[in-house]
């Protein structure tokens, strides 16, 4: 059995670094880890990232499915045998730190029965307020839109989403790896809708912020594009009016 899962927080966790030192997380975990940050791979692509053998990494996936932690699909790749593609089952995800999930939603419908609708959406004001602070805060001084999300995704990291950005197009996209607050959020909606608000709010005037991937939709991640403000349009050209021509 597989201890507790730590969560993926900063680069110093970075489940891809190869080979692991003596005394490091064990190959199995290193596995999850990268199931859940890079989503369905095949055994030779675990074999590549982590640096030891393809054979030894089926010997893992093979264990970790027997705990019913992973499962095997076929994936069809061109001219072929379909490759064998790995992914965390719903037990596998559950290895993953959920921020005492259980008792936060048991609070949340209690809140619900007790005190209305109207107390909950009071309660989720509040931390939208809170949260919004604290990542203004963190952003300040930033040079730029791609700064401030690079910080932004290491602030939710350390919160346990196990964040990372990245340059998309002419934005950026913010990923998310990993929900602590996914049973809370399941009870309740509008943690989803507050979160994306407070990133369209510290990011800047004018920058869109579209949820595209959501776990609770069924997705493997959350995943948000940002898009800068369109830049202003151009002057309009002076013109100047014609003299009109006096009759001879």
């Amino acid at each position: 059995m597989l201890g507790n899962l730590p969560t993926f927080a900063s680069s110093e966790d970075d489940p891809t670094a190869s080979p692991p030192a003596a005394g490091a997380r064990p190959a199995a975990e290193r596995l999850l880890l990268l199931l859940k940050t890079r989503g369905p791979q095949t055994a030779a692509d675990l074999a590549a990232i982590v640096g030891i053998s393809a054979e030894g990494v089926r010997q893992q996936l093979v264990k970790l499915a027997e705990g019913g932690l992973i499962e095997p699909t076929a994936e069809p790749r061109g001219v072929g045998r379909p490759a064998q593609v790995w992914a965390l089952t719903a037990a596998g995800n559950a290895r993953f730190p959920d921020t005492h999930a259980e008792l936060t939603a048991q609070l949340l419908r209690a809140v619900r029965s007790e005190l209305g609708e109207a107390a909950l959406d009071k309660l989720i004001t509040r931390r939208e307020a809170e949260s919004r602070e604290a990542y203004a805060a963190l952003l300040a001084g930033a040079a730029d839109l791609g700064e401030r999300v690079a910080r932004l995704a290491a602030a939710r990291s350390r919160e346990g989403y196990m964040a990372e950005s990245r340059a998309e197009g002419d934005g950026f996209l913010l990923i998310e790896n990993h929900c602590p607050i996914c049973v809370a959020a399941s009870v309740c909606q509008g943690f989803c809708r507050a979160e994306r608000d407070v990133f369209q709010q510290v990011l800047g005037s004018g920058v869109a912020v579209e949820r595209t991937e959501h776990i609770l939709a069924g997705g493997r991640r959350c995943a948000y594009r940002i898009t800068p403000p369109a830049p202003p349009a151009p002057p309009a050209r002076a013109t100047t009016p014609r003299p009109r021509r006096r009759p001879s």
